[in-house]
């Protein structure tokens, strides 16, 4: 249901509780508003994490959005948006503060909100920075795992894009595990998805794993 559909099915039963005398009816009303209030604060924080993506400055009212919108969803009963809402809420800990301990727990639940909810797109976000932390603990294996869980639910949804920059997470655990030509490989797919989807900065993040690797004149 959309924002505007939310709107006026509230005004509507506004206009129950005052003209109809249905008192009922303005709790209906306050479900469909904070519907609103926590798609609008999620969508908000996904914005404000963009432009520290850009400028590499945090900004508290990041948390603050996303952590509204968690509340907002279980009041709701909206377990779909809690999982993404505690997804975003994960990531503004691993990526913006750096501290994947307090992102885990957050980034375990939203996974098991999400397959709860059958959201496929959240899932595999939740198993991709699941797949960082592995990453960056040194659990090679585990990493890759969860990484190639990921890649299979974006394929699955058409998600190029997202296939791409997982690719580009598989390529770097290939390397570090001396398959060089593997990861060369993956590098390769990576910027063809990221092409075909016109996704600019993630053929950006393709060349940048190159240079890293060592591996511009392979693939």
């Amino acid at each position: 249901m959309t924002a505007d559909t939310r709107i006026e099915q509230a005004q509507l039963l506004y206009e129950r509780a005052v003209f109809g005398g249905d008192s009922g009816a303005l709790t209906a009303a306050g479900h469909e508003l904070d519907a609103v209030e926590a798609d609008l604060a999620l969508a908000r924080g996904k914005v404000v994490h963009a432009r520290f993506l850009e400028e590499r400055v945090e900004d508290a009212r990041e948390l603050e959005l996303f952590e509204r919108a968690v509340r907002l969803y279980r009041a709701l009963g909206d377990v779909r948006g809690e999982g993404e809402a505690l997804f975003w809420v994960g990531t503004f800990h691993q990526v913006v503060r750096d501290d994947t301990g307090e992102a885990l727990p957050a980034l375990t639940r939203a996974l098991d909100l999400a397959t709860r909810a059958d959201d496929r797109l959240t899932m595999s976000y939740a198993l991709r920075h699941l797949g960082f932390a592995e990453h960056m603990a040194g659990r090679l294996d585990a990493a890759r795992d969860l990484f190639e869980e990921s890649t299979r639910l974006r394929r699955e949804l058409g998600f190029l894009a997202g296939v791409a920059a997982n690719l580009i997470g598989l390529a770097h655990v290939a390397a570090q595990q001396d398959r060089r030509e593997e990861a060369a490989e993956l590098l390769r797919e990576a910027g063809e998805s990221a092409g075909k989807a016109g996704a600019e900065g993630v053929l950006r993040w393709v060349a940048e794993a190159r240079g890293e690797l060592g591996l511009s004149g392979e693939g």
